[in-house]
């Protein structure tokens, strides 16, 4: 008298997917990917970045007056070394503040 019906002892849900399987995130669509910020420096093609212009250096430091990372400005590397180094000379020079421990 056995039949070929299985029977399903999951919680009561008619899907046929195991409850611990999530279900898939909708890709991103082109029009809503996120654009990559290009480096400023690059696209203004500076030949150099210079420590007394404290003008231009202090948009790259925060209130607390730290470096910014690259992920927040969306400098190159090669860019994001020489603007540090620039920061660190003009703080030497007090153009720019230092960083209190």
């Amino acid at each position: 008298m056995e039949s070929n019906v299985k029977k399903d002892f999951s919680n009561g849900s008619s899907n046929s997917e195991p409850a611990s399987v999530k279900p898939e995130r909708p890709s991103i669509r082109k029009s809503q990917q996120r654009r990559r910020r290009q480096c400023p420096f690059c696209v203004d093609r500076a030949k150099k970045i210079d420590y007394k212009e404290a003008l231009r250096l202090r948009r790259y430091i925060s209130e607390r007056a730290k470096i910014l990372p690259r992920r927040a400005t969306g400098m190159c590397a090669k860019h994001q070394r020489v603007l540090a180094l620039a920061i660190k000379r003009a703080r030497i020079l007090a153009l720019l503040p230092c960083i209190n421990n």
